[in-house]
């Protein structure tokens, strides 16, 4: 049933898994396959054959972090997804498969295929100062971008905070990390062939207001600092670890992420992980728990991170009245 999908360090790590930036790396996924034949392009996914799919969904094992979640007298589910994943990522395991089985509605942090949904977050964010780079800062971006295997011009139009968090998430696919397998992916297309309603838990504009902060100087200095980790060779180790943290279903060591990931050393820091995590999460809970109470069984996938924290979402969802059960792992 699944078959291939067409198609969330510290400062630009953060920005790329708290994000649905997926969104862009479905347009610019294109744009890397022009060149990835080259040896120094990173690897990119390929579609299974009907037997390698055949065999990858027998096979597939639960990961991640699920929760039942009770209230009313009924049932519905919490997934913490990650943005990029392994081929073999893409597939559900046995309760996985039951609980997106047993769900009316799939709530994600945004609805992907909504075309207004992607307009916005490959436009300028309205909310933001716009982002001038000297020739040097330009220079080092584009360099990036000749890392990633895409023309210079490809991501012109996005910010440069959104160009360089896509950078970060195409080079986790060195490590054969790829958002083509992601979980966004995965769940979108089982909820296509099972003609089941996909909801947004956020709007576009919303989460651009997390991910972009709207002063320029604060937008540059972070640009700076995320620059500079991917050049000295940061990112890449750590986007490794999270994803075997978040396979593993480890919530121990995602509470603890602020201290391993180098992200939360300083004020600014801290106060850019509030805003992409800590802040955004009672608003999901409140509009995860309105869904449930419209009488559909809910599945929602909100990234792992979103599960951590003094504001993880089942600590806020236990707040809200549900009873917390978890499923996984």
């Amino acid at each position: 049933m699944f078959q291939r999908h067409d198609v969330g360090w510290p400062q630009r790590l953060r920005r790329a898994l708290f994000s649905g930036l997926n969104a862009v790396l479905l347009v610019v996924l294109g744009l890397v396959s022009q060149t990835a034949g080259a040896r120094s392009c990173p690897p990119q996914a390929t579609a299974p054959s009907a037997e390698q799919a055949s065999r990858l969904a027998a096979e597939a094992k639960d990961r991640g972090l699920l929760w039942r979640i009770s209230r009313g007298g009924r049932s519905s589910y919490l997934y913490g997804s990650l943005h990029i994943g392994r081929q073999a990522w893409a597939y559900p395991g046995p309760k996985l498969r039951a609980a997106l089985q047993a769900s009316e509605v799939l709530a994600l942090e945004l609805d992907l295929d909504d075309p207004a949904t992607r307009q916005l977050l490959l436009a300028p964010p309205a909310h933001a100062e716009p982002l001038a780079l000297d020739r040097k800062l330009q220079a080092r971006l584009d360099a990036q971008a000749t890392a990633a295997c895409l023309p210079a011009s490809a991501l012109a139009a996005l910010h440069p905070l959104m160009q360089l968090s896509t950078y970060t998430v195409l080079a986790a696919q060195r490590d054969g990390l790829d958002p083509t397998w992601g979980q966004e992916a995965m769940l979108s297309r089982w909820a296509q062939q099972q003609k089941m309603p996909i909801v947004a838990l956020e709007d576009a504009a919303e989460q651009l207001r997390a991910l972009i902060p709207a002063s320029a100087e604060l937008a540059r200095s972070e640009l700076q600092q995320g620059l500079e980790q991917l050049e000295q060779g940061q990112v890449r180790p750590a986007v490794r670890r999270l994803a075997e943290v978040w396979a593993r279903g480890d919530l121990k060591q995602l509470a603890d992420y602020p201290r391993w990931c180098r992200c939360a050393d300083s004020p600014a820091d801290r106060a850019a992980l509030r805003r992409l995590n800590d802040e955004r999460n009672p608003l999901l809970a409140q509009r995860i728990t309105t869904l449930h109470q419209g009488g559909q069984t809910v599945f929602a996938a909100v990234g792992a991170l979103h599960m951590s924290g003094p504001q993880a979402l089942p600590r806020l969802l236990r707040e809200q009245g549900f009873e917390i059960e978890q499923l996984l792992p």
